[in-house]
């Protein structure tokens, strides 16, 4: 049975009033003269102005605490003080990460959000366990939220020994991404660690998403170390580096010739644009043409009591931390959330166009650099061609 749905009234970025003729999932037609396909669902949009699905690009959905008790954070200051003591939480306080993963995956749906690459942690205590949990939350929620996940050893790698046969596991289960966690200070061995994790990618053809927190010259030191097995493996474009604080601190010279070779081996950058930490210069990337986007990292857990499952909000803070305060630039901030996160990660059939997955939002907002800054109540959120939540509510599926 054909299944259609037709949204009129409503407006793109550039103020041009259209509609969009939705058949099958897919957007038909889009545009001022675009047809009502036979027997569709007519959604009168009000004038609202009309944007694609958000792409959630890096956000760890397995351990989230998202409609729970407020965790009381008295975590030390060092990464390693906050890996331990979540591990420490996960046994003691009875998470249950298939629950905490569907609660956080509906609330980002509700806002609007249709793609996500979640992080699931696997380590030596947890094993597969994050993983089987968010597994089921990606089959209940698969036609609504397309989810890619990556299995991430959060505890470390080689420091942890069988870390990685769990990860060659995880990727035989059904994870997407080999993820990876600063080689140098976490693993104490940058040289093997990456190693054993391109060998891991290579022999399981995934691609590969690599925390890098590592700062100055020691991150600088493990940048090159994989930009050389990026280019040696023939992965170009097949790897992103998260967070790369290094970017940020690095003197000009030293910084650019990074850049360039990120460039040219087409890996790609993502930032959670982050208060306190240096950053990777988001117009200079751009300009070099790297894809960098956009992604919450943590929400409400025992890292950190902050986030919320909104990509205008993180448009936001993308905004605010890289000083973006015209409209033209705010649209770059909503780019790090949209396009380029969806490029980044590599969703396919993605955006506003004819032959794209309909995955939509309204709101209310004149333009978009509105829309990011106010941050609406989602007005309507079509996923997949269908209407999935409304007023910022999820909506009972339909029969």
């Amino acid at each position: 049975m054909t299944r259609s749905l037709y949204l009129c009234n409503v407006r793109l970025a550039d103020g041009q009033q259209v509609s969009v003729s939705i058949v099958d999932g897919r957007i038909d037609a889009l545009g001022a003269d675009a047809a009502a396909p036979r027997d569709a669902q007519i959604e009168d949009g009000g004038g609202a102005l009309l944007l694609p699905g958000f792409v959630e690009g890096h956000t760890h959905v397995d351990k989230s605490n998202w409609g729970r008790p407020w965790y009381r954070n008295e975590v030390g200051p060092l990464l390693t003080d906050r890996i331990g003591n979540e591990r420490e939480w996960r046994r003691t306080s009875g998470h249950d990460a298939a629950a905490q993963s569907l609660a956080l995956s509906r609330a980002f749906v509700a806002a609007g959000t249709t793609r996500l690459r979640t992080h699931v942690d696997i380590d030596t205590d947890a094993r597969l366990r994050h993983l089987e949990g968010v597994l089921a939350t990606r089959q209940t929620m698969r036609d609504t939220l397309d989810m890619q996940i990556v299995a991430f050893p959060q505890s470390g790698m080689l420091i942890r020994p069988g870390t990685v046969e769990l990860l060659g596991e995880a990727l035989a289960e059904g994870a997407d991404v080999l993820g990876a966690l600063d080689p140098a200070l976490i693993d104490g061995d940058p040289v093997a660690s990456l190693n054993a994790t391109l060998a891991l990618a290579q022999r399981y053809r995934k691609p590969i998403d690599i925390h890098l927190h590592e700062p100055g010259e020691i991150g600088a030191f493990t940048l090159k170390l994989l930009l050389d097995r990026v280019q040696a493996s023939g992965m170009q474009g097949q790897v992103v580096v998260s967070h790369g604080f290094c970017l940020g601190a690095l003197p000009e010279r030293e910084r650019d010739v990074l850049l360039d070779r990120i460039a040219d081996l087409r890996v790609a950058l993502l930032t959670s644009a982050p208060p306190s930490c240096t950053v990777p210069p988001l117009k200079l990337c751009r300009e070099k043409g790297i894809t960098m986007f956009g992604g919450n990292d943590g929400i409400r857990d025992t890292w950190t009591p902050y986030g919320v499952p909104d990509m205008l909000e993180r448009a936001m803070l993308i905004g605010m931390r890289y000083d973006l305060r015209r409209d033209d630039d705010l649209t770059i901030a909503f780019d790090c959330v949209s396009d380029a996160a969806a490029r980044g990660c590599g969703f396919a059939d993605y955006g506003l166009r004819v032959g794209a997955r309909a995955d939509l939002v309204l709101v209310d907002a004149e333009t978009v650099a509105h829309a990011v800054v106010t941050r609406p109540v989602r007005k309507l959120v079509v996923a997949n061609g269908r209407i999935v939540a409304r007023d910022g509510v999820l909506t009972p599926p339909r029969a």
